[in-house]
């Protein structure tokens, strides 16, 4: 009789994973955005190629998982000579490493419509493990009959821990550009068939 419920809770188990749907990143409709520290005010800029995938069902936190590769040399702050400069081996290095990356490890702290996501983020060579808020907007059918699910991943890094040291020091005797970059990641994903 053990031997029959250990069976049937795998089972349930198994229909369960395998009923966690897996959405392509759509980016006409997702952004990866930053915001950094310039002199005293911000700049804000986003990488303008990438993509990736994630896993969601509603009901089933265990199962929500996603993976990500960003295009370096796609970085735009609106500025052709700063962006030059971002891609140089001073920050990103984008000959070296062309592509930044993030792979999810689990979700966290789940309520209601709000989470923990941690993971692994890779840039400019250096692996670390960061934790981002997660805003999960949900799923549904656009007016194509494509299901779309969507989220939106909050965090703050020190760009110094990825390698990312370059800086001016003003007359003034602060730092031409802070440490800590704000991430925001708008995710709009439509379900694989």
């Amino acid at each position: 009789m053990r031997k029959m419920a250990l069976l049937l809770a795998c089972l349930a188990w198994s229909a369960r994973s395998a009923a966690a749907a897996e959405y392509a990143i759509d980016p006409e409709h997702s952004s990866v955005l930053f915001r950094v520290r310039h002199l005293v005010g911000r700049v804000t800029g986003q990488f303008d190629k990438f993509s990736g995938t994630f896993t969601y069902e509603k009901e089933n936190p265990k199962a929500w998982k996603t993976a990500a590769t960003i295009d370096a040399a796609s970085i735009n702050t609106k500025t052709p000579e700063r962006d030059k400069h971002l891609r140089s081996a001073d920050f990103f290095e984008v000959e070296k490493y062309p592509t930044l990356s993030f792979t999810s490890t689990r979700v966290d702290a789940v309520k209601g419509a709000r989470a923990k996501l941690l993971g692994k983020l890779t840039i400019h060579g250096v692996t670390k493990s960061v934790a981002l808020s997660l805003e999960i907007g949900g799923a549904a059918k656009d007016p194509y009959g494509n299901e779309r699910a969507a989220f939106v991943a909050t965090g703050r890094i020190n760009r110094k821990d990825f390698g990312l040291t370059w800086n001016d020091v003003l007359e003034t005797g602060g730092a031409l550009v802070g440490d800590d970059v704000d991430l925001t990641l708008e995710i709009e994903g439509i379900k694989k068939k």
